[in-house]
């Protein structure tokens, strides 16, 4: 039986009704998020929260580097700054790490290239307490903010901005994370023993040798030293201004509702965690799609041998002409075709067979059946898209976490390091690509990586959406989160409790030794006085 007029009517208008309920249930998310490719990968969550209704707002600078203006996901809140996080503060700091990193290795070196890191980290953090105290002073802003009624914030915690906001507003706190502003983002929140949790720019794996966990140990102290020092300090005064003396800005970084790990245990080395950490490595992961014509045509060019690509991310757009040189030297002698991101003037080395271009479908050319090798600096984006894919790294490492990043994979067997001091000298280049290239164990390595990784009951981005998700539901995960960072120091390692039971067991132990002495002391005394 065909239907009437008024059931079409109904059903034409069914999509509409159900989009309409859908925005209507949907929360008002607070976004507080990192520059560079940090918002890359939070622009993938973004707008994945858009697509279900959500109503996003995402905090950013008038100076602002990747976060535009105009977005059909979002809007925008634009906080007016004079200094901002940018390729004008972050090129000199590229430029002198390298320059330094390149140097003969020595006990000088070390120190030069962590006094360049901490003095990096501290401006960086001084420039966003600067933005939060703007933010925190501008009343008719945060009453905006206040009367918008969100349902949570959700930030990166490698910036505190977004986590003093959320308290200035009271609301749920969820993590985008892998770093926070003292670090790896476990060691805030979970038992991290050092004696098989590397710690970040040790170089070491899980498995360490004595000298290796004196080593852990050190770096272990550089890290809380620069936290103590020069970046929680600057946090604390924020807090200390405009939340009292009595809020500590370490109680609200461990404080967070849900903290979205972008890690997953066939990327990280196995370590305890908590309830209220998610993992969801590789959430922006997803099949390739075809190719521009012209990129297709050259990639189809590289015939049985195929083609390699080279990206050295966001941050470094160029290297030194000599090191450029001697790499595009070493790809014009390789039969494979290769397309690299470089933005710096044209290699006079280079070969026919070497494609730059200033942006390139990194995931679509990973999964191109095509692709070979994958030459990375050991971001955590790249990182899981090789493993996702399935192509084997050879890593050219910067500076932070790229070198901890691509140790992993080789101790899994997927990638070969080579450092910026060793890259140009000799055939160094050459013969890492060609070992990768031609031993079998690399990419069978990886392959089996991505399936390890692939194998879940949910994909990552919706376990991500879920839990967000759940945290507006339930207004909060406070059941999930564990107030072990109320406690004292003293208390948490249970020092206390040591101390009270090895005292009482002296109590136990020399009581009973001064009461006979004192006996044996007194009947001493008694005769000394009869002989008197």
């Amino acid at each position: 039986m065909p239907p009437d007029g008024s059931t079409k009517i109904f059903l034409l208008l069914l999509p509409f009704v159900l989009f309409t309920l859908r925005i209507c249930h949907g929360g008002k998310i607070l976004i507080v998020p990192l520059e560079g490719s940090h918002w890359v990968y939070m622009d993938i969550m973004v707008k994945a929260l858009h697509s279900r209704g959500h109503s996003v707002d995402v905090v950013r600078t008038n100076k602002s580097w990747y976060i535009k203006d105009d977005s059909p996901h979002y809007k925008t809140i634009t906080v007016p700054v004079t200094e901002a996080f940018n390729h004008d503060f972050i090129n000199p700091i590229l430029k002198k790490i390298i320059d330094i990193e390149r140097g003969e290795s020595s006990a000088m070196s070390f120190a030069s290239l962590q006094v360049e890191m901490f003095t990096a980290m501290f401006n960086m953090h001084r420039i966003m307490c600067k933005m939060a105290t703007i933010m925190f002073q501008d009343k008719d802003l945060m009453n905006s903010l206040k009367e918008r009624k969100y349902d949570m914030v959700l930030t990166d915690p490698a910036w505190g901005a977004g986590i003093m906001l959320a308290h200035a507003l009271k609301l749920p706190l969820v993590y985008n994370v892998r770093w926070i502003t003292s670090g790896e983002g476990h060691l805030a929140i979970a038992p991290s023993p050092l004696s098989y949790i590397p710690m970040t720019g040790s170089g070491l794996s899980d498995k360490m040798s004595f000298i290796q966990r004196v080593k852990n140990l050190i770096f272990y102290v550089i890290w809380q030293a620069q936290d103590g020092f020069l970046i929680g300090p600057q946090y604390q005064a924020v807090c200390d201004e405009f939340f009292g003396p009595e809020v500590r800005y370490s109680d609200l970084l461990q404080g967070a509702d849900l903290w979205l790990m972008r890690a997953d245990f066939v990327f990280e080395f196995p370590r305890p965690t908590m309830p209220n950490v998610v993992y969801m490595g590789g959430f922006q992961c997803k099949p390739s799609e075809p190719l521009s014509g012209d990129l297709e045509e050259f990639v189809q060019s590289s015939g049985e041998h195929g083609v390699i690509i080279m990206s050295l991310g966001t941050f470094v757009s160029e290297l030194p002409a000599d090191m450029a040189n001697e790499i595009a030297a070493a790809f014009a002698k390789l039969p494979q075709k290769v397309i690299w991101r470089h933005k710096g003037d044209r290699p006079a080395t280079l070969g026919n067979n070497t494609l730059l271009v200033d942006w390139m479908p990194q995931n679509d050319l990973l999964g191109h059946p095509k692709i070979k090798l994958f030459v990375a600096h050991g971001g955590t984006n790249g990182i899981q898209e090789a493993i996702y894919h399935g192509v084997p790294v050879v890593g050219l490492p910067v500076f932070f976490d790229q070198y901890d990043n691509l140790l992993r994979l080789k101790e899994r067997g997927g990638a070969k390091i080579l450092t910026l001091a060793t890259v140009d000298k000799g055939n160094n280049f050459l013969e890492a690509i060609e070992e990768v290239l031609t031993e079998p164990s690399y990419r069978m390595n990886m392959q089996r990586l991505s399936r390890l990784h692939r194998d879940q009951p949910v994909k990552p981005m919706d376990t991500a959406l879920f839990w967000i998700e759940f945290v507006m539901r339930h207004k909060g995960a406070a059941h999930l989160r564990t107030e072990s960072y109320r406690l004292p120091w003293y208390s948490y390692h249970s020092l206390d409790v040591v101390l009270s039971f090895l005292a009482t067991v002296a109590v136990i132990t020399f009581l009973p030794l001064v009461f006979f002495r004192y006996a044996r002391l007194e009947k001493c005394i008694k005769r000394q006085t009869n002989k008197k």
